[in-house]
């Protein structure tokens, strides 16, 4: 195509980048230090106690999600990833997943909850977050490692972007499907809208927005490897160098400790939206009808004919 047809709209991005590189680096630089500092701890916490009491606390943590088959199940797969030599790895990589997905979470429901309150906020968001899903990782990594540098935080930062939209949509999918007569009721009794969001709106959009939670987590643990090749390390840091290794064995432990992590996580959170006695007994809510109240008692019958008053009358 001629040369004078064609729009320089990679230089005007890349003279931005270089603007905000240059003037913003010193707020770029506190993030990354804030990032940093959450990342290493919640590492240190997964990585320095002794492997079986991590395996305890979080096939726990499962038990009381959905129950003991979970639990065992759960437990059953870190020691199968613990014997497999990538422990250290998978706690790196779970650390990640964390961070990156406890930041898109509270950045997503805000926003669904904003962009489902206004529908301008609607209009404005919407098309952003279609950006944001469709822009392939790789694109939106280069200005990442430009302001962060190679590690942990632009893959962090990758994460984000790349996870939170699924938040975002059924954040908002799930307030504007709250009964409409239900919020009117609370306007009737005189709550403020705050008091609506929290009190009726949330609390019947949980699904909704659990189910956000649920593929922002997933999403994350998608972008490990993506993260390994800018050096974050973890499992997605085995499986880059198995790939530039030809390493076989390498990878295929790695991916399926990944595979793992997600089943777990996945499971999890998808019992944390559900209802409590369904996380035990699923079997239990199956539209089974209920035992029929109990017959009153002899006695029971004749204190309540006692009661009744007599029909006009009866005494003639």
């Amino acid at each position: 195509m001629n040369e004078y047809l064609r729009i320089p709209f990679g230089d005007a991005v890349a003279v931005v980048v270089d603007w905000v590189t240059t003037h913003l680096g010193g707020f770029f630089s506190v993030i990354r230090a804030v990032v940093s500092f959450f990342y290493e701890w919640v590492e240190y916490f997964l990585g320095a106690p002794p492997f079986w009491a991590v395996v305890v606390v979080i096939a726990a943590l499962a038990f009381v999600a959905k129950g003991w088959k979970f639990g065992l199940g759960t437990a059953v797969g870190l020691l199968f990833i613990g014997t497999l030599g990538q422990w250290e790895n998978a706690m790196s990589t779970l650390a990640l997943v964390l961070v990156a997905g406890a930041v898109a979470i509270v950045l997503s429901i805000p926003l669904g909850v904003l962009a489902a309150k206004s529908s301008l906020a609607s209009q404005i968001i919407r098309p952003v977050l279609d950006f944001m899903q469709t822009t392939p990782a790789f694109v939106y990594l280069i200005p990442a490692l430009l302001l962060f540098r190679i590690g942990v935080v632009p893959g962090i930062v990758a994460t984000v972007v790349f996870a939170m939209a699924p938040g975002v949509r059924l954040t908002e999918l799930g307030i504007r499907g709250v009964d409409e007569e239900v919020v009117e009721a609370g306007h009737a009794f005189g709550s403020s809208p705050w008091r609506i969001l929290r009190q009726i709106q949330l609390p019947l959009a949980k699904p909704s927005i659990m189910a956000g939670v649920n593929q922002v987590i997933m999403l994350s643990l998608s972008m490990v490897v993506i993260a390994g090749m800018v050096g974050a390390g973890g499992l997605g840091g085995d499986i880059v160098a198995s790939l530039n290794r030809i390493d076989i064995a390498l990878g295929a432990e790695a991916g399926i400790s990944v595979v793992v992590l997600a089943i777990i996580l996945d499971r999890m959170t998808a019992a944390l939206g559900a209802d409590r006695r369904a996380r035990r007994h699923p079997l239990r809510n199956t539209g089974a009808p209920s035992a029929p109240a109990a017959a009153p008692s002899t006695q029971e019958a004749r204190s309540a004919d006692a009661e009744q008053p007599a029909p006009v009358g009866a005494g003639a």
